[in-house]
């Protein structure tokens, strides 16, 4: 089998997928995605955008960024290089699980990635340096429908391994959860 699926915690929408790599002398191969294997495994997701970021120091902290509808995003998240610890909060009003998190970490010596649906927040702190991200979206980046969660919400209680993050100007300025104005992706 080429993926393995693994839900989350209590938001069991949010799913680690370890890919099998296949090595020898050469190195080594890994699928990242198959369509016909996420849908059987209950992530029918059509792709818009492909991604890849680069954060050149330890502890570089990314999030908690989500988008509104009509351009609410899924994501599928992996590690090229270095380390991250991995963040998801759901934030789709009325939901049971409203404001609970979970987390994982994604190693690029892994072939590991994170499925984060619809309706939920995203962030990622960098544990090595020069860590790379790769993610695909299902909508288009919309700079007038991107909002975002204060990552040391004390609502949150998040514990990012390095206390003290380097931070954007923009990820310093979000609101706290409570203080998110209306517009949040609904529960299905």
């Amino acid at each position: 089998m080429a993926f393995t699926f693994r839900p989350l915690d209590r938001l069991t929408e949010v799913v680690r997928i370890q890919s099998t790599r296949h090595g020898d002398e050469r190195g080594w191969f890994a699928e990242i995605y198959r369509e016909s294997a996420f849908a059987a495994n209950g992530i029918v997701a059509t792709f818009r955008q492909d991604n890849h970021s680069k954060s050149a120091e330890r502890g570089t902290l990314r999030g908690l960024h989500y988008q509104v509808s009509p351009f609410v995003q899924g994501k599928l998240v992996r590690v090229t290089a270095g380390e991250i610890f991995d963040v998801v909060v759901d934030i789709r009003a009325g939901s049971k699980t409203y404001g609970q998190w979970v987390s994982t970490v994604l190693r690029a010596t892994e072939s590991a990635m994170l499925w984060v649906p619809e309706g939920f927040a995203h962030g990622f702190q960098t544990t090595l340096p020069d860590t790379e991200i790769a993610y695909k979206t299902t909508a288009e980046y919309s700079p007038a429908h991107e909002r975002g969660i204060r990552w040391d919400d004390d609502a949150l209680a998040i514990p990012w391994p390095i206390r003290e993050p380097i931070l954007s100007a923009r990820d310093r300025g979000w609101s706290t959860l409570a203080e998110v104005p209306e517009g949040r992706p609904r529960a299905r």
